[in-house]
């Protein structure tokens, strides 16, 4: 390790924004630990200069995870956390409070006892309440009054509460991004945990052209879609900035689901029909404000229609290959 080089350490590594993050401070010049309680699945673990399998639910782990023989890291990214699509956040409920407070509590501590400067936390936009379409853009402070519709939303509030708290107490300076639907290659695309997007590209490559996949809802909901690379750099931008309190990061390009699927089956040239089926489909909007994140000069680079071409030819190409090995 290079004395000069900045020192970062990812937390949920083997996740699909984590090993994305990995790769971003690597090209950024940073030597970076990864911690997961698993390795990447579509990526080396060697893109890390060091990976550590942690369950970071213990204590002492998260210590482990902290500890360097010289100083401290200048950066830490918590982005650990037990989470999936739509499906798995309904199912699986006291899992996701119970594993993600406990996660978020010890990283924190650790992280601020030991006298980390930076901390970034990765929340949702599940901390807000349900909207209707057309409605005005939400800023971050309207997410007091809590009205999370989901547990997973809860949790997400508590934790920057956790991150605030103890920026406030030990003097680290707490970073809390606030994600919109993320989505890109190199993530889950089966399994039940995958998001939206990658299950409809799913869906979508293994149908045939004028084939029908099944959506749950109806296919009015509204939902923004943010293409991973955005995502990584509205995080660093976020993370060297001296904003301290939450920040919403998204594309301001808001579509239905129906439009999400028709997205999809253009980007893969086929004729697709849809039936609705019943199954949770969460808030019927959502319509954020921008203006903190744009105030540091982040602006998004990937469209639907861009990041939708990319994700689907990667999920595709993994659709091929299963069957193959089928």
């Amino acid at each position: 390790m290079n004395k000069s080089m900045k020192k970062a350490l990812v937390a949920g590594a083997g996740g699909f924004i984590g090993h994305h993050l990995v790769r971003f401070l690597k090209k950024k010049g940073y030597w970076v630990r990864g911690v997961d309680i698993k390795y990447p699945e579509f990526s080396s673990k060697d893109e890390a200069d060091e990976f550590i399998l942690l369950d970071l639910r213990e204590p002492q782990n998260c210590a482990r995870a902290l500890s360097l023989s010289n100083g401290v890291f200048d950066e830490v990214y918590q982005l650990a956390a037990d989470m999936g699509g739509m499906g798995f956040i309904h199912a699986a409920e006291s899992e996701i409070m119970h594993n993600n407070v406990l996660i978020n509590v010890h990283m924190t501590h650790a992280a601020a006892t030991i006298g980390v400067p930076r901390y970034f936390f990765s929340s949702s936009v599940c901390v807000y309440r349900d909207m209707q379409p057309g409605e005005p853009e939400m800023e971050e402070e309207e997410a007091i009054p809590a009205n999370p519709d989901n547990e997973y939303g809860w949790e997400k509030l508590y934790s920057e509460r956790v991150a605030v708290a103890y920026g406030r107490r030990y003097g680290m300076k707490a970073r809390i991004a606030r994600f919109q639907n993320c989505y890109g290659p190199e993530g889950a695309w089966s399994g039940g945990r995958e998001k939206a997007p990658a299950a409809t590209c799913r869906k979508v490559a293994e149908a045939e052209d004028g084939g029908t996949i099944e959506v749950w809802g109806n296919g009015e909901a509204v939902r923004s879609y943010t293409y991973v690379d955005d995502i990584l750099e509205g995080v660093y931008a976020l993370m060297q900035s001296d904003i301290d309190s939450p920040v919403n990061i998204g594309i301001p390009e808001y579509v239905t689901v129906k439009e999400l699927v028709d997205a999809v089956a253009k980007a893969a040239g086929k004729k697709i029909n849809i039936k609705w089926i019943e199954g949770p489909v969460g808030v019927h909007s959502r319509n954020f404000s921008n203006k903190k994140i744009y105030s540091l000069g982040w602006r998004p680079k990937f469209p639907l229609k861009e990041g939708v071409n990319i994700t689907y030819r990667w999920i595709e190409q993994q659709v091929k290959e299963a069957k193959f090995k089928n």
